[in-house]
């Protein structure tokens, strides 16, 4: 088992978590979920992590391919218009279920929240309690639901090792 610490105050920002092959992401109707909310089932189950091995996130950049911005999202256009964007965020970024991951609050500063969620077009938008912007959530009604951490922001540790 592994939790993640931030790379900055070594504080815990996951519980114990084990690692798993990156699923594919499921399919989504749209429709409001049990839980009430409408976001698409999360990617990772609670209790494992994937590395997800493509660029994640942002910064976006501009290509002529109608590619979506996040995997299982839509295609967008930047704001000119012209052409479409495309990941050029970190490889390799830890995704997580949004719940493996309860000591991290949402930056408030700066626009991340959607009509249903949080979109994750601005970049990391999740802080340690140290202030330390460690990751990305996206939640929104048309994107899949996961959080994922940034490996130069965050580090991994073997479970009952000690905290350095």
């Amino acid at each position: 088992m592994t939790i993640f610490l931030c790379a900055a105050c070594s504080g815990p920002l996951t519980g114990d978590v084990q690692l798993s092959e990156m699923p594919a992401r499921p399919e989504f109707d749209g429709r409001i979920g049990p839980d009430g909310y409408r976001r698409a089932p999360s990617t990772v189950a609670r209790g494992f992590y994937a590395f997800d091995p493509e660029p994640w996130g942002a910064p976006f950049l501009p290509t002529d391919e109608p590619v979506p911005m996040f995997p299982g999202g839509p295609s967008a256009s930047p704001p000119d218009g012209d052409g479409f964007l495309m990941s050029g965020g970190p490889r390799n970024t830890i995704v997580l279920h949004c719940d493996d991951a309860p000591e991290l609050h949402t930056d408030r500063d700066g626009d991340h929240s959607g009509c249903c969620g949080l979109h994750g077009w601005n970049g990391p938008n999740q802080l340690c309690s140290c202030g330390a912007s460690v990751g990305t959530k996206i939640s929104e009604c048309y994107t899949a639901y996961e959080l994922h951490l940034d490996p130069a922001r965050v580090r991994p540790e073997v479970s009952g090792a000690a905290h350095s």
